[in-house]
């Protein structure tokens, strides 16, 4: 892969390429879960983005080392897509341990949790992804693995039953949740390490693309990096997925290498606005205008008027929409903000420039 200048001239790199040797190979882009595993970064130079997560992160773990002890239990939270599983995968390869990766919903029955817990060693790191839709059984089960490293377990029945207290090895938690509001106190409070991910920036985002298509052995300008990335909507793992999409409308219909032309074209195909909105999140600004005069409006009328559910629009669509100022939440419901009103090409009614 090369970051190739916009002022060079493409035609001249075509010419030597030849039809036989396209720019873009589809046998060189994989769309499985190896794939999307091989891109995931293994160390903190080559994790792009969360500057303050990875300083404090970096003195965490070289003074865990230093006390060769495990790592406090950590919980990282903000919206899909930003690297929480990333972030937990580079923390076990900088400790040199293995990782155990699940999430809450597999989690139903006690003997699940109870097998893993028994399962692991000492050191290892136990990651939960959406660690919030933990049942109560099992979350109960967590409070002395986390904190005194032991199983709490009823043998026998009615006279005859015992409390058994099983030790484990000493293990790291690593919880990861989108709605870290709907998490228990008491399971909180037993995170020593806890912090939230954010958005990323066009620049970092840029990275993220370049990167990604080096892996995919694809050739792309640093405009054409930017464009994807502004339309990335601060989120990692969206800029991933449209750098493949836009390889192939590079392959198919262009000449293989990605610029800011092709990129845009492309996008303006897949119905990406230069905000990153798709037609998803421009039906709900539409239908809140139109049907509900800008609102506010109730989340379940939104989900039931675009048939679709309310945790899809609460995790998917709402977090960029209020990070962008194009949604507001209020007590009422959600109401669109003149900025979304702008960005759709719609004059902001006189009564509701009052509101705002």
């Amino acid at each position: 892969m090369a970051i190739i200048s916009d002022n060079e001239e493409i035609s001249k790199n075509q010419g030597s390429l030849g039809k036989k040797n396209p720019v873009v190979k589809p046998e060189n882009i994989e769309y499985d879960k190896t794939f999307e595993n091989s891109i995931r970064p293994k160390d903190f130079d080559s994790y792009i983005g969360q500057t303050s997560l990875k300083e404090t992160l970096k003195i965490t773990l070289e003074a865990a080392k230093l006390r060769d002890k495990p790592l406090d239990h950590m919980l990282f939270y903000g919206p899909p897509g930003l690297g929480k599983t990333t972030v937990a995968g580079v923390i076990a390869a900088q400790m040199g341990v293995e990782i155990r990766i699940t999430s809450a919903p597999a989690l139903e029955r006690p003997r699940d949790i109870i097998g893993i817990l028994m399962s692991l060693k000492g050191g290892e790191i136990l990651f939960i992804d959406e660690i919030h839709r933990l049942n109560k059984v099992a979350e109960e089960i967590l409070y002395p693995a986390m904190e005194d490293f032991t199983l709490d377990m009823t043998t026998g029945k009615s006279q005859t039953a015992k409390t058994l207290r099983i030790p484990i090895p000493k293990f790291t938690l690593i919880g990861a949740t989108t709605k870290a509001g709907e998490l228990s106190s008491p399971l909180r409070d037993r995170f020593g390490i806890i912090h939230r991910l954010e958005f990323y920036t066009v620049e970092e985002l840029s990275q993220v693309v370049k990167r990604t298509a080096q892996i995919l052995d694809i050739n792309i300008t640093e405009e054409g990096a930017k464009a994807i990335a502004k339309r990335s909507r601060g989120t990692p793992r969206i800029a991933n997925r449209l750098v493949k999409r836009v390889s192939d409308f590079a392959l198919v219909k262009f000449d293989g290498i990605i610029d800011a032309k092709v990129a845009n074209e492309s996008l303006d195909i897949l119905k990406i606005d230069e905000f990153g909105l798709d037609n998803t999140d421009r039906a709900l600004l539409n239908l809140i205008i139109e049907k509900y005069d800008g609102g506010p409006v109730g989340i379940e009328t939104i989900a039931a008027a675009l048939s679709e559910d309310v945790r899809t629009i609460e995790d998917v669509c709402e977090p960029y929409l209020l990070q962008a100022g194009l949604l507001q939440r209020t007590p009422r419901g959600r109401k669109v903000s003149p900025e979304g009103y702008r960005h759709l090409g719609i004059k902001v009614p006189s009564e509701q420039q009052s509101l705002f």
